[in-house]
């Protein structure tokens, strides 16, 4: 029962951080970008366009293209993922269109429009994509080639994508400034994304030890799961003199959540210490060699 108590806990914070995320990102399109003729990437700025064009609403829109994205989310994802992933979509659908109904959009300066907007979206998108789902779109197909191309950020992924986006936009919008605009908010966009999921340095990250009877169940939910590495190393309590076995594992910043409920769930009596690594190179990490030779 307390296993299945911890479980809804853990759910219900996740949701309410999708939730959030959803916010966030709906507010950037409704205040910043889509009436300044910004098209901020991926199907949004399908989306966006389509409503300058057509008078379409953009969250309807949005949900629309992504239905049969979420077949492919459900086939590589998991449950898990496709649910969140619907969620953080019907979310940011629903919250644009009111938003864009009951909030002043921006009309000053593009280029604070521009930036701002990324700056909002990128921070939504982090929350979202930090708590195992998406925003469906581009988010779907960036998420899943990461998990099999874990050295190629997310934020990357989707800049890639949103290549052809900032093409239409030159055509629809007919001037080339409101493609600049928008590749300016997808540039903050990807970097709060990265800053947010990454940490601010490529070669950052956190380090956790944890010290637990469990430490067998632990690792192997930590390395099946999650795919991290974890060393085992021997400990003696200075104290009462016993034995220990304490797990160490780097992870990315936006793991440790995961980690440490993953550990609680197992062992709710674990002593868990996560602190800062400044600094970290190897594999899933920065190389250095790698980056030396791609120079």
């Amino acid at each position: 029962m307390k296993k299945l108590d911890r479980l809804l806990k853990n759910s219900i914070s996740d949701y309410i951080v999708i939730a959030l995320g959803a916010a966030l990102y709906a507010a950037s399109v409704a205040v910043f970008t889509s009436k300044n003729n910004i098209a901020p990437g991926g199907l949004t700025g399908i989306a966006t366009m389509l409503n300058y064009l057509f008078g379409l609403p953009i969250g309807a829109m949005i949900f629309i293209m992504n239905i049969p994205l979420f077949f492919w989310a459900r086939r590589s994802g998991g449950t898990g993922f496709v649910i969140k992933t619907m969620t953080g979509t019907a979310l940011v659908s629903v919250l644009i269109d009111i938003f864009k109904a009951i909030l002043p959009y921006y009309s000053g300066s593009v280029m604070l429009a521009s930036v701002f907007g990324g700056a909002a979206s990128g921070l939504g998108l982090g929350l979202i994509l930090g708590r195992g789902g998406s925003t469906g779109g581009t988010d779907i197909i960036a998420v899943n080639l990461n998990r099999r191309f874990p050295h190629i950020s997310t934020g990357r992924l989707i800049l890639s994508f949103d290549a052809v986006v900032l093409a239409l936009a030159a055509a629809v919008y007919g001037n080339i400034e409101s493609a600049l605009y928008a590749g300016i908010t997808i540039f903050v966009s990807v970097r709060v994304i990265d800053a947010v999921t990454y940490g601010t340095s490529r070669g950052n990250g956190k380090l956790i030890f944890i010290i637990s009877d469990e430490f067998a169940l632990i690792s192997r939910e930590i390395i099946q799961k999650l795919g991290r590495g974890v060393t085992l190393l021997s400990g003696t309590g200075a104290y009462t003199g016993n034995s220990k076995r304490v797990l160490m594992c780097a992870a990315r910043p936006n793991q440790v959540v995961k980690i440490t409920k993953g550990v609680r769930l197992i062992d709710p009596k674990a002593f868990v210490v996560v602190t800062t690594a400044n600094s970290i190179m190897g594999e899933g990490f920065y190389d250095s060699e790698k980056e030396n030779k791609a120079e």
